[in-house]
């Protein structure tokens, strides 16, 4: 059974959900489950999306619905983490051509939640700008976010120029978003693909963990 916050979310219902987020936080509740009910808000408009029973418009309002409310929660979460005990660097992006984020963005709050330290350039990004900020912060890892086939050639462009300059067997690259595959993985070049947020965390904190084990025992 879905709660009130997840169906309102569904519909659109703005006001009711912000007022809802806004009085639970203000009573103390968890905000983790808040933000697992607006995640699950999103997880049913997607499939919704997926069988034409929402468009574009409502995919794109709930999401920016999911955004206000993240807004809200993300201050009472608090770090987890202080800044050198960081668990890992992640670079997130949606590539030049599309502004689709929403997936981008709950992946993000998880792996903030699980101690990463995250970069979100936003959408929209040129390669370029995507190399020169890998060469800048150095992270263990760079995400893509994709809902439009256009944007496969700009992250093979990406993965291709980290190659020549000498990066790219220093980070681990994700490809996500609902229309990737393990095929367009294969073609861009990257290390991980997934349509789920929650997989690509796991994905990141088994990475960490084997470089942790391979430290321990005296490897690079």
């Amino acid at each position: 059974m879905t709660s009130d916050l997840t169906n309102n979310l569904i519909e659109l219902e703005r006001e009711k959900v912000l007022s809802e987020v806004k009085e639970r936080l203000n009573q103390n509740e968890d905000p983790m489950k808040i933000f697992e009910e607006c995640k699950q808000g999103m997880e049913l408009v997607g499939e919704k999306y997926k069988k034409k029973e929402y468009f574009l418009a409502e995919l794109m309002l709930s999401g920016d619905l999911f955004r206000e409310a993240m807004e809200l929660i993300e201050p009472y979460l608090g770090e987890k983490k202080v800044e050198g005990d960081i668990k890992g660097k992640i670079l997130l992006a949606t590539i030049q051509g599309d502004i689709h984020d929403l997936g981008k963005n709950i992946l993000a709050t998880l792996l903030k939640l699980e101690g990463f330290k995250v970069y979100d350039l936003g959408v929209d990004v040129n390669p370029d700008i995507i190399v020169e900020k890998v060469k800048e912060i150095q992270p263990d890892f760079l995400g893509f976010s994709s809902l439009l086939t256009i944007t496969f050639d700009p992250m093979k462009e990406v993965i291709d120029k980290l190659k020549e300059v000498g990066l790219r067997d220093k980070l681990k690259i994700l490809v996500g978003g609902g229309i990737t595959t393990p095929l367009v993985k294969d073609y861009t070049g990257a290390d991980f693909q997934t349509i789920d947020a929650m997989e690509g965390v796991q994905y990141c904190l088994e990475i960490i963990r084997t470089r942790i084990v391979v430290k321990a025992r005296g490897g690079i």
